[in-house]
């Protein structure tokens, strides 16, 4: 393979236990050459952006639709990056600025855009988006 682009499928042979590879548990995950992937990041700091309206979701009184509520401190969100979704907790907000320590580290970059998405009636939400500015970078041990 010379080289792939985004939206582009391609298959890749492994000798990795199929166990870990069924029921598309590897959706997300990074694969390349050592020395040249992305950072991995544990915590993330965003500049982040709230919709004014929570989509497909009605009030009680069957009015308008729900307004989306500010981050608040220790909030579990659920953060899409690129193709991986994992869960976060919001562990600080500052106007529009916020910090969010992820369940699962993510290899990814500073600058890329994300999605956030808030549990209501007992299904996640869009509520907004953010791109990444900073985070803390998990160091990768060195296997033998």
């Amino acid at each position: 393979l010379q080289f792939a682009v985004p939206g582009g499928l391609i298959g890749v042979g492994t000798k990795i236990d199929p166990t870990l590879t069924r029921a598309d548990r590897l959706v997300g995950q990074v694969l390349g050459l050592k020395g040249q992937l992305p950072d991995v990041f544990s915590e993330i700091e965003i500049s982040y952006y709230l919709l004014r309206r929570l989509l497909g979701v009605k009030t009680s009184d069957g009015g308008k639709q729900a307004k989306v509520q500010k981050l608040t401190k220790n909030e579990i969100l659920m953060v899409n990056i690129g193709s991986t979704a994992t869960g976060g907790r919001v562990s600080a907000v500052k106007g529009e600025l916020a910090k969010i320590t992820l369940t699962q580290p993510v290899c990814t970059e500073e600058g890329e855009k994300i999605a956030l998405s808030r549990r209501v009636d007992k299904h996640w939400r869009l509520i907004g988006w953010g791109q990444i500015r900073k985070g803390n970078v998990v160091e990768i041990a060195e296997s033998a």
